[in-house]
């Protein structure tokens, strides 16, 4: 396929597909709750697999490690051949930290003072070497100083306990998870889940996160500050998997040449039944959907500098006229001008 022809989240997607993986490392103690690193690690592996089926390489390599070769979690399986906390890193590496049981986190025990020795190690810095914590997990990373002048979040029965552990983080509460490259922290549990396909949204494009959270049935994937849905991911709440083709396959292409028709024989169905389809269980039209589509590639278009004639371009538009008006059509604050001069500097 001709690169020139991709629509900004395709180029993502395939940009990142042939970057060097990430090196994407669980740490693990005793008594680690379970559904905050298996979520996530599945989130990696169905989005592993979806790069794969496209033919391109994985883009994330999982290890998990820990001071001893077995561990047990927190529901009592024993996990075993768990691999040494790492001693070098050969490329760009994300380190995971997750949350334990109890009212507070205990750190005395050899194990986690072998982690906290780690850690502070550890030169965190964007795009080399990122920290993701979920739950407690950013309390042990309080405990080894690398949160001191960042802002974070944690599981609101650890909050206070952040706030003493360390008190030069900002301690933000409320939200879902909080960005501060190079690091990253979650609120906990499921919320892990939200933050690791946030972290697939920006390594291979927001097309491949929404079909990660579709085929884990995320429904609503939630956000830093809770924004409005990205386009990617709205009108997805169903379980329609022939409808789901069709948003898979608009959302990679936004650009291509769509029809009512053409979206149907991809749905091995007729375009009257099609709309049906769309309205009944999107609660959208077919083209309103594809010109929402369109709209958020142009937006990463100008967000990544392109003026709004090349965004127009790249996102299906006919024309930057007709970018303006599905624009303000749709409401969006400003305009594409406006974007481009803020974002594209």
């Amino acid at each position: 396929m001709d690169a020139e022809r991709l629509s900004p989240g395709a180029l993502a997607t395939d940009t990142a597909a042939r970057a060097m993986a990430i090196r994407v490392v669980f740490v693990l103690l005793p008594q680690s709750l379970v559904l905050d690193w298996a979520g996530p690690a599945e989130a990696l592996r169905i989005a592993n697999q979806q790069l794969q089926a496209r033919g391109h390489p994985p883009r994330f390599v999982l290890e998990f490690a820990s001071p001893t070769p077995t561990s047990a979690g927190s529901v009592g399986v024993t996990l075993s051949g768990l691999v040494p906390l790492p001693a070098r890193w050969d490329g760009p590496a994300w380190i995971v930290l997750v949350g334990l049981p109890g009212r507070t986190i205990a750190v005395e025990g050899p194990e986690a003072q072998a982690v906290l020795h780690w850690l502070r190690a550890q030169r965190f810095e964007r795009d080399r070497l990122e920290l993701v914590t979920i739950c407690a997990g950013a309390v042990l990373a309080a405990h080894a100083g690398v949160l001191a002048g960042r802002r974070a979040t944690t599981h609101h029965h650890h909050l206070d306990e952040l706030r003493r552990v360390e008190a030069r983080c900002e301690v933000v509460a409320n939200r879902v998870f909080v960005l501060d490259a190079p690091v990253y922290s979650s609120a906990g549990v499921t919320t892990g889940i939200d933050l690791m396909l946030h972290r697939i949204a920006d390594t291979c494009g927001e097309a491949l996160a929404a079909q990660v959270a579709q085929t884990m049935v995320v429904a609503l994937r939630r956000g830093p500050n809770d924004p409005e849905l990205s386009p990617f991911l709205a009108y997805r709440n169903h379980l329609h998997a022939a409808l789901h083709r069709v948003q898979d396959a608009v959302s990679e292409q936004p650009q291509a040449d769509w029809t009512v028709p053409r979206m149907a024989d991809v749905a091995h169905t007729s375009p009257r039944h099609l709309t049906r389809l769309f309205v009944t269980h999107a609660g959208v039209a077919p083209l309103t959907y594809l010109r929402r589509l369109r709209l958020a590639a142009a937006q990463l278009a100008l967000q990544s500098g392109a003026n709004v004639t090349r965004a127009a371009e790249l996102s299906g538009f006919g024309s930057d006229t007709q970018l303006r008006r599905a624009w303000h059509q749709f409401g969006l604050a400003g305009s594409p001008s406006a974007l481009q001069a803020v974002d594209g500097r």
